[in-house]
């Protein structure tokens, strides 16, 4: 029996790690991983979206998205993400929040683009520069949190996580936390804060959409705030749309049937649906007719009918401070009497609205509250 010759290294061993390379370049990462019960330490666990070399990526499966108009938060940018177990899909419906199945999985990272070192980040609105392909470019963006959204089999829960320094991981924060920061203007003016990382609690708050029977929804994810298009990489397209092609979302009508939020930064849409849709989106999950604030009287939503539910020559149920001594929610024509950009300016507790969710004064959506008020026709009774 002849002896088996060796092969030279030339003909197998750069075969073999050629191979070897291949495959490590091909390997797929973990499936999404919806744990049913439990709080899992590390954001990476779950598998939504990952930490892939300079760059926060996605799982397959993980669909990102974006709103109309985005709700407030001390200037911080977001990246919105949904995913269904296989062969799962959510209902449509009309002016509520879509019903999705058990297992579905919403994501929402906060983050900043860099401005310098340390705790330095823009204030701006332009993402020109956030994104490298699907995901985010982190030598550009600073990650401050991951919230999780999870629907289990006993409702929608609420779990925060916060990016370590190093930007690798995200760990579970159920008692919030705080990240010093220093937002750096375009003409380099500079605003430290404190930007606050709600906690459990504060985080399924927000999203009570009926107090009584402790009924928790997200808060995005509606038509009116979804009806827009947004850059997959496949190219632009209507996102209910797209959702619909996945297998993500049944009962979408025509979406000339489909309600739409304006861009409270688009000027050249009316400033009436400028402002409604800002109020939609910032205070409607509260104010409400089952929110935590029903009590106030006050419904912010889109839809509601432009009357005293929205403030309009409309008293306020308390009195005190936290009125500033105006008679009215708005009085029509005049926003320094009025109540509600007096509580938007505010930064005191107690006073300020929303109560939670920012350090700062949103300036450019005051001054829309302020114009919205300012253009009102009409007079209030004594």
């Amino acid at each position: 029996m002849k002896p088996i010759q060796a092969l030279p290294w030339a003909t197998f061993g750069w075969g073999l790690l050629a191979a070897l390379m291949l495959a490590s370049c091909s390997r797929q990462p973990k499936a999404v991983h919806f744990f049913p019960t439990g709080r899992p330490r590390l954001l990476s666990e779950w598998h939504v979206v990952l930490r892939e070399a300079a760059r926060l990526d996605v799982n397959a499966g993980v669909v990102p998205y974006d709103l109309n108009t985005p709700l407030f938060s001390d200037y911080a940018h977001k990246f919105r993400t949904i995913w269904m177990p296989p062969g799962r899909s959510a209902k449509y419906t009309e002016g509520q929040s879509f019903d999705f199945p058990v297992g579905t999985i919403v994501s929402k990272t906060f983050y900043y683009p860099r401005a310098g070192v340390g705790a330095q980040v823009s204030r701006t609105y332009d993402q020109s520069r956030d994104f490298a392909g699907r995901g985010l470019d982190l030598a550009n963006v600073r990650l401050i949190e991951t919230r999780l959204l999870v629907h289990r089999q006993d409702g929608w829960e609420a779990l925060p996580y916060v990016w370590n320094a190093e930007q690798s991981d995200a760990e579970l924060a159920r008692t919030g936390d705080e990240v010093p920061l220093d937002l750096v203007a375009s003409d380099n003016t500079h605003e430290t804060f404190t930007y606050v990382v709600p906690n459990e609690n504060q985080c399924a708050g927000c999203h009570v959409a009926d107090v009584k029977a402790k009924l928790i929804l997200p808060i995005g994810l509606k038509a009116r705030h979804l009806n827009r298009d947004y850059p997959y990489p496949s190219g632009a397209q209507n996102q209910l749309t797209y959702l619909q092609k996945l297998g993500y979302l049944t009962g979408l009508p025509a979406l000339s049937d489909v309600p739409r939020n304006a861009n409270w930064r688009d000027s050249s849409q009316p400033l009436d649906a400028r402002a409604r849709a800002y109020l939609d989106v910032n205070c409607a999950h509260c104010h409400s007719a089952t929110g935590p604030a029903d009590t106030t009287g006050l419904t912010f939503e889109a839809v509601s009918a432009a009357d005293r539910h929205l403030g309009v020559c409309k008293p306020p149920v308390a009195a005190g401070r936290g009125t500033g001594n105006h008679i009215y929610d708005i009085l029509p024509g005049h926003p320094e009497d009025s109540i509600l950009p007096f509580h938007m300016s505010s930064h005191e507790p107690g006073v300020m609205m929303p109560e939670q969710g920012r350090s700062t004064v949103h300036q450019e959506g005051l001054a829309l509250i302020r114009d919205w008020i300012a253009a009102m026709p009409g007079q209030c009774g004594v």
